[in-house]
Protein backbone atom coordinates (compact mmCIF):
# COMPACT_ATOMS: atom_id res chain seq x y z
CA UNK A 1 0.00 0.00 0.00
CA UNK A 2 1.42 3.66 -0.87
CA UNK A 3 1.83 5.75 2.13
CA UNK A 4 -0.33 8.03 0.87
CA UNK A 5 -3.02 5.54 1.69
CA UNK A 6 -2.10 4.38 4.80
CA UNK A 7 -4.15 5.96 7.93
CA UNK A 8 -0.90 7.58 9.66
CA UNK A 9 -2.55 7.36 13.15
CA UNK A 10 -2.34 3.95 12.94
CA UNK A 11 1.67 3.67 13.21
CA UNK A 12 1.35 4.79 16.51
CA UNK A 13 -1.39 2.28 17.88
CA UNK A 14 1.31 -0.46 15.72
CA UNK A 15 4.14 1.06 17.83
CA UNK A 16 1.81 0.40 21.39
CA UNK A 17 1.09 -3.08 20.44
CA UNK A 18 4.50 -3.96 19.26
CA UNK A 19 5.85 -2.84 22.49
CA UNK A 20 2.93 -3.96 24.92
CA UNK A 21 2.30 -7.19 23.05
CA UNK A 22 -1.28 -7.21 24.25
CA UNK A 23 -4.78 -5.54 22.89
CA UNK A 24 -5.60 -5.06 26.26
CA UNK A 25 -3.24 -2.75 27.23
CA UNK A 26 -2.45 -1.37 24.67
CA UNK A 27 -5.88 0.12 24.62
CA UNK A 28 -5.37 1.20 27.99
CA UNK A 29 -2.40 2.96 27.31
CA UNK A 30 -3.66 4.78 23.94
CA UNK A 31 -7.36 6.06 26.06
CA UNK A 32 -9.00 3.64 23.53
CA UNK A 33 -11.12 0.61 23.79
CA UNK A 34 -10.45 -2.91 23.30
CA UNK A 35 -12.64 -2.96 19.72
CA UNK A 36 -11.33 0.00 18.39
CA UNK A 37 -7.14 -1.40 19.03
CA UNK A 38 -8.52 -5.11 17.32
CA UNK A 39 -10.04 -3.00 14.49
CA UNK A 40 -7.08 -0.92 14.12
CA UNK A 41 -4.78 -3.86 14.34
CA UNK A 42 -6.95 -5.43 11.43
CA UNK A 43 -6.19 -2.47 9.31
CA UNK A 44 -2.97 -2.55 9.63
CA UNK A 45 -2.29 -6.70 8.61
CA UNK A 46 -4.65 -6.00 5.54
CA UNK A 47 -2.45 -2.85 4.93
CA UNK A 48 0.95 -4.09 5.51
CA UNK A 49 0.36 -7.97 4.12
CA UNK A 50 1.19 -9.73 7.74
CA UNK A 51 -0.75 -11.13 10.98
CA UNK A 52 2.07 -9.06 12.74
CA UNK A 53 1.28 -10.12 15.81
CA UNK A 54 -0.04 -14.01 16.03
CA UNK A 55 -1.07 -15.98 19.74
CA UNK A 56 1.70 -17.31 21.78
CA UNK A 57 2.18 -20.10 24.53
CA UNK A 58 2.65 -16.60 26.85
CA UNK A 59 0.34 -14.50 24.73
CA UNK A 60 1.07 -12.36 21.81
CA UNK A 61 4.10 -13.00 19.67
CA UNK A 62 5.82 -10.59 16.94
CA UNK A 63 6.09 -11.98 13.43
CA UNK A 64 9.83 -11.58 11.73
CA UNK A 65 8.18 -8.82 9.35
CA UNK A 66 7.18 -6.99 12.85
CA UNK A 67 10.27 -8.05 15.42
CA UNK A 68 11.88 -6.12 11.92
CA UNK A 69 10.22 -3.16 12.16
CA UNK A 70 9.92 -2.61 16.04
CA UNK A 71 12.40 -0.22 16.27
CA UNK A 72 12.84 1.77 13.39
CA UNK A 73 9.40 2.09 14.41
CA UNK A 74 10.15 3.36 17.55
CA UNK A 75 13.02 5.66 16.76
CA UNK A 76 10.48 7.23 13.62
CA UNK A 77 8.23 8.01 16.28
CA UNK A 78 10.38 9.65 18.41
CA UNK A 79 12.22 12.02 15.92
CA UNK A 80 9.06 12.90 14.50
CA UNK A 81 7.88 14.11 18.39
CA UNK A 82 11.62 15.91 18.89
CA UNK A 83 10.76 17.75 15.74
CA UNK A 84 7.38 18.86 15.77
CA UNK A 85 7.13 19.10 19.98
CA UNK A 86 10.68 19.30 21.29
CA UNK A 87 12.63 20.67 18.41
CA UNK A 88 15.80 18.69 16.67
CA UNK A 89 18.50 17.65 19.22
CA UNK A 90 21.79 19.65 19.59
CA UNK A 91 24.82 18.08 20.04
CA UNK A 92 27.53 20.73 20.16
CA UNK A 93 30.49 18.32 19.85
CA UNK A 94 29.07 17.18 16.71
CA UNK A 95 26.94 20.58 15.37
CA UNK A 96 27.96 22.33 11.88
CA UNK A 97 26.87 25.66 10.73
CA UNK A 98 27.11 29.25 10.91
CA UNK A 99 25.97 31.10 14.17
CA UNK A 100 24.89 35.05 12.74
CA UNK A 101 24.78 37.75 15.27
CA UNK A 102 24.84 41.37 15.49
CA UNK A 103 26.27 43.99 17.78
CA UNK A 104 27.50 47.49 17.76
CA UNK A 105 31.27 47.51 17.56
CA UNK A 106 31.81 48.26 21.38
CA UNK A 107 30.63 44.81 22.13
CA UNK A 108 32.09 43.21 19.98
CA UNK A 109 35.69 44.19 21.35
CA UNK A 110 35.21 41.92 24.67
CA UNK A 111 32.11 39.71 23.15
CA UNK A 112 33.41 38.20 19.62
CA UNK A 113 37.06 36.74 21.33
CA UNK A 114 35.41 35.24 24.36
CA UNK A 115 32.18 33.97 22.48
CA UNK A 116 34.58 32.38 20.25
CA UNK A 117 37.01 30.40 22.61
CA UNK A 118 33.67 29.18 23.99
CA UNK A 119 32.56 27.52 20.29
CA UNK A 120 36.30 26.33 19.74
CA UNK A 121 36.20 24.55 22.82
CA UNK A 122 32.68 22.82 22.56
CA UNK A 123 31.28 23.44 18.87
CA UNK A 124 34.71 23.20 17.43
CA UNK A 125 32.49 22.40 13.64
CA UNK A 126 30.55 25.74 14.45
CA UNK A 127 31.69 29.02 12.61
CA UNK A 128 31.10 32.56 14.01
CA UNK A 129 29.74 35.43 11.61
CA UNK A 130 29.12 39.17 13.52
CA UNK A 131 27.41 41.90 11.61
CA UNK A 132 28.13 45.33 12.93
CA UNK A 133 24.58 46.99 13.55
CA UNK A 134 23.02 49.59 15.25
CA UNK A 135 19.54 49.77 16.46
CA UNK A 136 17.58 49.38 13.71
CA UNK A 137 19.66 47.08 11.60
CA UNK A 138 19.68 44.94 14.26
CA UNK A 139 15.73 44.93 14.19
CA UNK A 140 15.70 44.51 10.31
CA UNK A 141 18.40 41.66 10.33
CA UNK A 142 16.30 39.60 12.75
CA UNK A 143 13.09 40.25 10.81
CA UNK A 144 14.86 39.24 7.27
CA UNK A 145 16.16 35.69 8.96
CA UNK A 146 19.86 37.08 8.21
CA UNK A 147 20.61 36.83 11.42
CA UNK A 148 20.16 34.47 14.85
CA UNK A 149 20.36 37.15 17.77
CA UNK A 150 21.17 40.78 18.15
CA UNK A 151 23.22 42.10 20.93
CA UNK A 152 23.50 45.82 21.32
CA UNK A 153 21.57 48.80 23.30
CA UNK A 154 17.86 47.99 22.08
CA UNK A 155 14.44 49.65 23.30
CA UNK A 156 10.96 49.00 22.72
CA UNK A 157 11.26 45.87 20.85
CA UNK A 158 8.17 44.34 18.63
CA UNK A 159 6.05 42.07 20.87
CA UNK A 160 7.42 38.58 18.50
CA UNK A 161 10.91 39.75 19.69
CA UNK A 162 12.46 37.95 22.55
CA UNK A 163 14.80 40.17 24.86
CA UNK A 164 16.89 39.51 28.12
CA UNK A 165 19.24 42.16 29.68
CA UNK A 166 22.52 41.14 29.36
CA UNK A 167 24.60 43.95 31.26
CA UNK A 168 24.31 47.53 32.29
CA UNK A 169 27.91 49.66 31.92
CA UNK A 170 28.85 53.07 33.26
CA UNK A 171 30.36 55.17 30.62
CA UNK A 172 34.47 56.12 30.64
CA UNK A 173 36.75 57.90 28.73
CA UNK A 174 39.83 56.75 27.49
CA UNK A 175 42.99 58.59 26.68
CA UNK A 176 46.01 58.41 26.23
CA UNK A 177 48.74 58.02 29.26
CA UNK A 178 50.46 61.61 29.13
CA UNK A 179 47.13 63.38 28.44
CA UNK A 180 46.95 66.49 30.26
CA UNK A 181 43.52 65.57 32.34
CA UNK A 182 45.90 62.87 33.95
CA UNK A 183 48.54 65.67 35.59
CA UNK A 184 48.13 66.33 38.97
CA UNK A 185 46.66 69.99 38.96
CA UNK A 186 44.21 69.39 36.07
CA UNK A 187 40.57 69.44 37.23
CA UNK A 188 38.92 65.95 35.81
CA UNK A 189 34.98 67.38 35.38
CA UNK A 190 33.07 67.64 32.73
CA UNK A 191 33.59 71.17 31.80
CA UNK A 192 37.62 69.34 31.33
CA UNK A 193 36.76 66.20 29.62
CA UNK A 194 34.55 68.66 27.32
CA UNK A 195 37.22 71.40 26.71
CA UNK A 196 38.97 68.48 24.61
CA UNK A 197 38.44 67.28 21.11
CA UNK A 198 36.45 63.89 20.75
CA UNK A 199 36.39 61.02 18.60
CA UNK A 200 33.18 59.57 17.63
CA UNK A 201 32.47 56.19 17.25
CA UNK A 202 28.97 55.51 15.15
CA UNK A 203 27.55 52.95 13.49
CA UNK A 204 25.30 54.55 11.30
CA UNK A 205 27.52 57.25 9.83
CA UNK A 206 26.11 60.17 11.71
CA UNK A 207 28.53 62.08 13.86
CA UNK A 208 27.08 61.75 17.36
CA UNK A 209 26.65 58.62 19.37
CA UNK A 210 24.88 57.60 22.16
CA UNK A 211 26.76 60.25 24.75
CA UNK A 212 25.83 62.92 22.80
CA UNK A 213 22.12 62.31 23.32
CA UNK A 214 22.72 62.39 27.09
CA UNK A 215 24.63 65.58 26.97
CA UNK A 216 22.12 67.12 24.98
CA UNK A 217 19.92 66.25 27.58
CA UNK A 218 21.52 68.24 30.03
CA UNK A 219 22.00 71.42 27.97
CA UNK A 220 26.24 70.13 26.94
CA UNK A 221 27.58 68.95 24.05
CA UNK A 222 30.87 68.00 22.58
CA UNK A 223 33.45 68.63 19.88
CA UNK A 224 33.52 65.65 17.04
CA UNK A 225 37.26 66.01 15.65
CA UNK A 226 36.40 62.71 13.86
CA UNK A 227 33.62 60.63 13.69
CA UNK A 228 34.11 57.05 12.66
CA UNK A 229 31.93 53.80 11.70
CA UNK A 230 33.90 51.68 13.63
CA UNK A 231 36.68 50.85 16.47
CA UNK A 232 39.66 50.08 14.14
CA UNK A 233 41.77 52.84 14.14
CA UNK A 234 40.65 54.46 17.48
CA UNK A 235 43.54 53.42 19.43
CA UNK A 236 46.14 54.94 17.43
CA UNK A 237 44.00 58.11 17.19
CA UNK A 238 43.64 58.31 20.77
CA UNK A 239 47.16 57.46 21.34
CA UNK A 240 48.85 60.18 19.14
CA UNK A 241 46.85 62.62 20.46
CA UNK A 242 44.71 64.35 23.08
CA UNK A 243 41.45 63.70 22.10
CA UNK A 244 39.23 61.77 24.35
CA UNK A 245 36.86 58.52 23.68
CA UNK A 246 33.63 58.08 25.58
CA UNK A 247 32.80 54.72 25.71
CA UNK A 248 31.44 51.29 27.43
CA UNK A 249 32.91 49.85 30.46
CA UNK A 250 33.60 47.05 28.30
CA UNK A 251 35.77 48.77 25.63
CA UNK A 252 37.40 50.90 27.40
CA UNK A 253 38.69 48.14 29.39
CA UNK A 254 40.05 46.36 26.38
CA UNK A 255 41.57 49.89 25.45
CA UNK A 256 43.23 50.09 28.70
CA UNK A 257 44.76 45.97 29.14
CA UNK A 258 45.26 45.57 25.02
CA UNK A 259 46.57 49.04 24.09
CA UNK A 260 48.01 50.91 26.88
CA UNK A 261 45.61 54.00 26.85
CA UNK A 262 43.95 55.38 30.14
CA UNK A 263 40.17 55.39 31.32
CA UNK A 264 38.76 57.43 33.88
CA UNK A 265 34.47 57.05 34.72
CA UNK A 266 32.98 60.24 32.46
CA UNK A 267 32.47 62.87 35.69
CA UNK A 268 28.77 63.25 35.25
CA UNK A 269 25.79 61.31 36.07
CA UNK A 270 24.49 59.92 33.01
CA UNK A 271 23.39 56.50 34.39
CA UNK A 272 24.03 53.14 32.92
CA UNK A 273 23.70 51.67 28.84
CA UNK A 274 21.90 48.73 28.73
CA UNK A 275 22.74 46.03 26.38
CA UNK A 276 20.02 43.24 25.48
CA UNK A 277 20.13 40.09 24.02
CA UNK A 278 17.87 40.15 21.69
CA UNK A 279 16.08 36.82 19.18
CA UNK A 280 12.84 36.21 16.99
CA UNK A 281 10.16 34.47 18.49
CA UNK A 282 10.51 31.80 15.97
CA UNK A 283 14.23 30.47 17.69
CA UNK A 284 12.93 30.78 21.05
CA UNK A 285 12.41 26.79 21.18
CA UNK A 286 15.14 26.05 18.78
CA UNK A 287 18.56 24.11 20.65
CA UNK A 288 20.92 25.05 18.98
CA UNK A 289 19.83 28.71 19.13
CA UNK A 290 18.72 28.28 23.13
CA UNK A 291 22.47 27.09 22.91
CA UNK A 292 24.18 29.68 21.56
CA UNK A 293 22.07 32.28 24.11
CA UNK A 294 23.37 30.51 26.68
CA UNK A 295 26.84 30.44 25.89
CA UNK A 296 26.65 34.35 25.51
CA UNK A 297 24.87 34.61 28.66
CA UNK A 298 28.07 33.09 30.52
CA UNK A 299 30.74 35.31 28.33
CA UNK A 300 28.80 38.20 30.15
CA UNK A 301 28.25 36.32 33.70
CA UNK A 302 32.49 36.19 33.44
CA UNK A 303 32.68 39.84 32.72
CA UNK A 304 30.28 40.76 35.85
CA UNK A 305 32.48 38.77 38.07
Amino acid sequence: MPLRELDLNLLRVLDTLLAERSVTRAGAALGRSQPAVSNALARLRTALGDDLLVRGPDGLTLTPRAEAIRQPLRDAIVQVAELLFEGASFSPADATGVFRISTPDRQSLAVVPSLLDRLQRSAPGTTLHVMTADRKQALALLEEGRTDLAIGWIDDEPRHLRHEILIEEHLYCVFRRGHPLLKRKARFDIDGVLSFPHVVVSATGARTAIFDDLLVARGLARRALVTVSNFTVVPQLLARSDMIGVFTKLAADIFETSFGLARRPVPLDVGKLTTKMVWHVRTDRDKAQAWLREQIRSVYQDFRT
